[in-house]
């Protein structure tokens, strides 16, 4: 069977235009979230909405390691997952519900989102198993996400940005808590 997210790399700057296609260079995946709403702290990020949150991740794009993965398929991005050290997430600190897992070498997935037409085709497992790829090379000594385990069936893709549990579980993560019934907390340890 042929990859169905096709090639997947850690971005650099020049994948930005595959990039922003992809998030919609006017809504910026959700609202003008850009990816960043994990990554600043809550004033700075509601007073970025849009385009100073654009340029941040932008800028991102040209660090080492990367801050995510693009998928492509036929030289179009189908697919991103944000993936970096703990600590590059401020918000899991802040949150009421992804608190105090600090330990040393523990990366996080953020954000996974797959273009509506290549949705249900394996694609956010693939991004999953090079994010634990890419942390891994990076040092990492787990990779965690935070997904949503869908309540009721037709869950709306808008409120699944971080993933869904069972691509999750296809990808290898085992659940380590469950801090409310819908968000478990899924990671795979190397």
């Amino acid at each position: 069977m042929t990859d169905p997210a096709g090639d997947i790399r850690p971005v650099t700057p020049g994948d930005w235009p595959a990039f922003e296609a992809l998030m919609g260079p006017k809504r910026g995946g959700s609202g003008g979230c850009w990816c960043m709403l994990w990554r600043l702290d809550r004033k700075t990020f509601d007073a970025g909405k849009g385009e100073a949150n654009r340029d941040a991740i932008r800028a991102l794009f040209a660090h080492d390691p990367a801050p995510g993965l693009i998928a492509y398929a036929d030289d179009k991005a189908v697919g991103w997952v944000s993936v970096a050290p703990r600590p590059d997430f401020p918000y899991l600190a802040r949150s009421r519900l992804f608190r105090g897992g600090d330990a040393p070498g523990l990366w996080s997935v953020s954000c996974l989102t797959v273009a509506r037409e290549h949705r249900r085709k394996g694609v956010s497992v693939a991004l999953l198993n090079a994010a634990a790829d890419h942390a891994r090379a990076h040092g990492a000594a787990a990779v965690e996400g935070y997904p949503v385990a869908p309540d009721r069936p037709n869950y709306p893709p808008v409120y699944s940005w971080t993933g869904l549990e069972s691509a999750f579980r296809k990808a290898g993560f085992e659940e380590v808590a469950r801090p409310s019934p819908t968000r478990p907390v899924m990671r795979r340890t190397f």
